[in-house]
């Protein structure tokens, strides 16, 4: 199978730093080599109260089913971030329509960075730093070198995704920054 078309388009980045959590993303949606918007919302908190935020790469209508997936698990396991994702990429591996869906999601809660794919995989970062589509490894790249200074999550953020928007022709500095106070790691 070829790559998908849908994740040429976007860069979503989470940092985890001090007593917050970030998780960031531009709004440029292409198709092929056309820009079809600028400024799209593919970063929005989840569950009741917004005690989770998430991001996705890939198709918005695939996307926007494993949202809504996702805010089901959370329903089913309130307070239990990694437990609804495990139980959510069981269903997204398994079942035959899920299993088609083209999207990559980062969530954070006050305690968690996870990033889910549709293989299965459940993974959380190192260095409290992880990133997803065609701008992700700049952004990935710029935000661990950053990491390390005085800036804040919310700062190392904004400027990684400054950098990835600079290199990346799929990725813009129209962002959506969600942030979340944390728990200490």
């Amino acid at each position: 199978m070829s790559e998908h078309q849908g994740w040429h388009g976007t860069t979503i980045l989470s940092v985890r730093k001090a007593n917050r959590v970030v998780i960031a993303g531009d709004g440029q949606v292409s198709l092929g080599q056309t820009i079809v918007k600028g400024n799209a919302r593919k970063v929005r908190p989840l569950g009741s109260g917004g005690q989770v935020i998430a991001g996705f790469a890939g198709a918005t209508a695939d996307a926007m089913t494993l949202f809504e997936r996702l805010e089901s698990k959370l329903e089913q396991y309130p307070a239990q971030l990694t437990r609804a994702c495990v139980d959510m990429a069981k269903d997204w591996r398994t079942d035959r329509y899920l299993r088609r869906l083209e999207a990559m999601m980062i969530v954070a809660d006050r305690g968690v960075t996870l990033m889910l794919t549709g293989t299965g995989d459940v993974l959380e970062p190192e260095r409290g730093v992880c990133a997803i589509g065609s701008g992700g490894n700049f952004a990935l790249a710029a935000a661990r070198a950053l990491i390390e200074t005085e800036l804040d999550a919310e700062a190392i953020a904004r400027r990684a995704m400054a950098i990835a928007a600079e290199i990346c022709v799929y990725t813009n500095s129209s962002l959506t920054v969600e942030v979340l106070d944390a728990q200490d790691r």
